[in-house]
């Protein structure tokens, strides 16, 4: 990838505010309404300072949102990455991160300008959904303590085991418990997250359900003066920068280079899939990913630099910039704007809100991250997609993100090297005397020509062989020379093979874009 030029943002910029200034401006409103509680929720989520997390959306706005080559997609905390940046935390501490996330960045500014940014398409969609899935019930399960004033277990396992024991604790005894006050507003906010669209009157429904939640579920706690735990937000946002040091860097060695690596496999394939996504929902200019892909590397480097969370582009904040009409990238840019105004003027509004609210608002997230539909869309093409998600979605659960990817990945290959190296060979006796019919399925290659060879020997000398291609994915000219010189031989013994060779030749054509026509031809006469 060229590198990005500095005059080529500020002419987009530029253009953009005389175009479509008024639309940008009304949607990065919406766009910082839905990103305020979901950056700070995300950091707790996290194991991080609720603080970090609005650092995170702010870059992603004025900085990303500047150099992207997604224009629509919108970037900050996600939620995708909160369960491996806590267990980068609980592993290594918060200090750590930083070098972390700085090394991630460096990682996806190196793939950008390398080209790579394409191969991150490549992912099959089972293992996205998989993923995504993981995610949304490792973020269910955690939450959901957090939603009653609960401390999170040591894993996802734990977390989901514990949740009978979470529900007990937050509504028994109705006593008034900080854990039943807790309960209590955590409801409230899942309430009226899933009743306000349906309920609301009018031109209110445009406001983001997850923000009137959070500010109806912060009056009841006020008005009622609850005990609850309540968000930690400092009354200067320069206070939560948190510079990197070698101490942080001491407990960690050699091994920085693995976890930001690995930080940067996750977030770039969250990113890049997100701006897909993105793009089937607006007609405007398309991704350039290899640009998108280095615009978040120097976003994260800067995350990185100021001990904030990592960031990606996130679906639920880009969907809401698409849907409240943006045009160009000026809009995520000025929803950062907001975000920084927002934090350094009324930081003490952010404290008001209790951290089940929060939760709350993660466990309703959590749970649509589980998509039963795309179950279904996959199981449309074999039980194998199915599988492939089941066991993605498993291995995130059980053992940790990465591992659940990888072996998502993996199986994915595997199915891939079945189709090409599987060939089912089926030989059957016609109804006619000396006939018999040979049904090839699957894929014809040099890898299966010994199966194809093997049963053509035992073909009987004077046998007429009729060979059935209907069902056959590919054949290569290997294969096709075989045919064809067992039929000169079979000739000779007083047999005869019976096949379609011009419908072989319009089926199947050689990598080079000749056809097989002139082989088949020259082989059947």
């Amino acid at each position: 990838m060229s590198a990005l030029p500095l005059r080529l943002p500020l002419r987009s910029f530029y253009d953009g505010l005389r175009r479509h200034g008024r639309s940008d401006f009304l949607a990065s409103i919406v766009v910082f309404l839905v990103a305020l509680p979901l950056c700070m929720g995300i950091a707790i989520a996290s194991g991080a300072p609720p603080a970090a997390g609005l650092i995170t959306g702010i870059i992603g706005g004025l900085v990303v949102g500047f150099l992207a080559g997604a224009p629509l997609q919108v970037s900050g905390p996600a939620a995708g990455l909160s369960v491996i940046v806590w267990d980068l935390i609980q592993t290594h501490g918060f200090e750590a991160l930083g070098w972390i996330v700085l090394v991630a960045g460096i990682v996806q500014i190196t793939a950008g300008l390398s080209g790579i940014g394409q191969w991150f398409r490549a992912v099959s969609p089972a293992v996205i959904h998989g993923m995504l899935a993981g995610i949304g019930v490792l973020i269910f399960a955690s939450q959901f303590h957090v939603m009653v004033d609960d401390a999170p277990r040591s894993s996802g396992l734990a977390n989901l085991l514990a949740i009978p024991e979470a529900v007990y604790k937050g509504l028994v005894p109705m006593d008034g418990s900080v854990h039943f006050q807790a309960a209590m507003v955590g409801l409230l906010t899942l309430a009226v997250m899933v009743g306000w669209r349906p309920l609301a009157p009018g031109k209110l429904r445009s406001i983001p359900a997850p923000l009137v939640a959070v500010v109806v579920a912060t009056a009841a706690a006020a008005v009622l003066g609850l005990g609850v735990s309540r968000v930690d937000v400092p009354a200067n946002l320069l206070e939560a920068v948190t510079l990197p040091t070698l101490g942080g860097l001491g407990g960690l060695g050699w091994g920085v280079l693995g976890a930001g690596a690995a930080l940067a496999f996750v977030a770039s394939a969250e990113t890049l899939l997100c701006a897909t996504a993105v793009d089937k929902l607006h007609d405007g200019p398309r991704t350039r990913y290899d640009r998108e892909l280095a615009a978040q590397g120097v976003g994260n480097m800067l995350c990185g630099v100021l001990g904030a969370l990592p960031m990606t582009g996130v679906i639920v904040r880009s969907s809401a910039n698409v849907e409240a009409g943006a045009r160009t990238r000026n809009s995520a840019i000025f929803h950062g704007v907001w975000l920084l105004v927002f934090c350094a003027a009324v930081p003490f509004v952010l404290s008001q809100i209790p951290t089940a609210v929060l939760a709350a608002v993660l466990v309703f997230t959590g749970y649509r991250l589980v998509n039963v539909a795309a179950i279904r869309q996959l199981a449309q093409y074999g039980r194998s997609e199915v599988l492939i998600y089941a066991t993605t979605l498993g291995t995130i659960v059980a053992v940790d993100l990465l591992t659940g990817i990888v072996i998502g990945i993996g199986l994915s290959l595997a199915k891939v090297l079945y189709g090409v190296a599987h060939l089912e060979v089926d030989v059957q006796t016609g109804d006619e005397p000396g006939r018999i019919e040979l049904h090839l399925r699957g894929a014809a290659t040099v890898i299966r020509l010994p199966r194809l060879a093997s049963a053509l020997e035992k073909i009987p000398a004077s046998a007429e062989l009729h060979v059935h291609l209907h069902e056959l994915d590919y054949i290569d000219h290997a294969c096709i020379d075989l045919l064809a010189n067992w039929e000169r031989q079979h000739a000779a013994t007083g047999g005869s093979l019976r096949v379609d060779w011009q419908d072989l030749a319009a089926r199947f054509r050689r990598p080079s874009g000749k056809s097989t026509e002139v082989r088949l031809e020259q082989s059947a006469a």
